[in-house]
């Protein structure tokens, strides 16, 4: 058997360290998982994010993994059980979620979305009156837009429903359209997308006042200067070529009826969600 020399042992240490060195410090790095809610079906909500989400993990230095559950409720399961560190939501501004000190930093630059009630194109029904005794569909209990707002309407108006829940928006609208229930909870962006993507015509029922679209938060764990490169690299995708491109197949891929990008955000963009659960029926809190 061949010995190796004092020498070339020191060299062979020597240039296994040099290759390990990078590895090991990769994986002493810290990696942050990211949990954007379920809007589209799995397979359009990863092809969207994935690109995103490892074009920010390159240009901030943070790593970011792409965690999403099957539903929109098991995407923030993961978020309320302290698996998530960053996430695009507005499933955490009730009250008591908002103790656990998350941090708007961010918003996908879009017109205000309004929470619906949805109907297809050609229903006979033309009135939530009409809806009481039926089934209407929702994406998940945890969507405040198409599930909370539209269900505490009906329960103003004392119209009584048989609740379905689907698991995210694309479902739901597939439930409405094969005639398992009459009518469906809705966010207006993804009714538009939806009906750009598939070819399908609606009727809406009724419509709330506007709501700002989902946040970008991170959770207090971050430390504040890997929050701000991780800022820094989601507000800046629209102004470098990589990242608009990143940016223009998204919204493409969704049919996004205004170019996808982000834009700084605080607290006080999401008014209208604290105002309502100050008035919210207490088993949609």
């Amino acid at each position: 058997m061949r010995m190796i020399r004092p020498a070339g042992f020191a060299l062979l240490l020597a240039l296994l360290a040099g290759v390990a060195s990078p590895a090991l410090a990769a994986s002493e790095a810290p990696t942050y998982n990211f949990s954007p809610v379920n809007q589209y079906n799995l397979q359009v909500s990863a092809s969207f994010w994935n690109p995103i989400v490892r074009y920010v993990s390159q240009k901030s230095g943070v790593r970011l993994n792409l965690k999403l559950g099957r539903t929109s409720a098991d995407t923030t399961s993961f978020v309320l059980a302290r698996e998530v560190d960053f996430a695009f939501t507005n499933h955490l501004f009730s009250p008591d979620r908002m103790k656990m000190g998350w941090t708007v930093f961010g918003r996908r630059d879009a017109v205000p979305v309004q929470a619906q009630i949805v109907v297809p194109a050609d229903s006979p029904v033309h009135s939530l009156a009409e809806l009481a005794g039926s089934t209407v569909v929702f994406p998940g209990p945890e969507a405040l837009i198409a599930y909370k707002v539209p269900s505490a309407q009906l329960l103003r108006d004392r119209i009584a429903v048989t609740t379905a829940f689907a698991g995210n928006m694309d479902a739901a609208f597939t439930q409405l359209f094969s005639g398992r229930a009459k009518a469906a909870g809705a966010n207006s962006q993804l009714v538009q997308n939806y009906a750009g993507r598939e070819n399908k015509a609606f009727r809406v029922l009724w419509s709330s006042a506007p709501f700002n679209d989902l946040a970008l938060m991170a959770s207090s764990r971050v430390p504040p200067g890997q929050l701000r490169a991780v800022a820094q690299a989601f507000l800046g995708m629209d102004k470098d070529p990589e990242g608009r491109r990143i940016l223009q197949a998204a919204g493409e891929l969704v049919h996004a009826p205004e170019p996808v990008r982000f834009v700084a955000a605080t607290d006080a963009d999401y008014a209208a969600y604290h105002q309502f659960y100050q008035t919210a029926p207490a088993a949609l809190r």
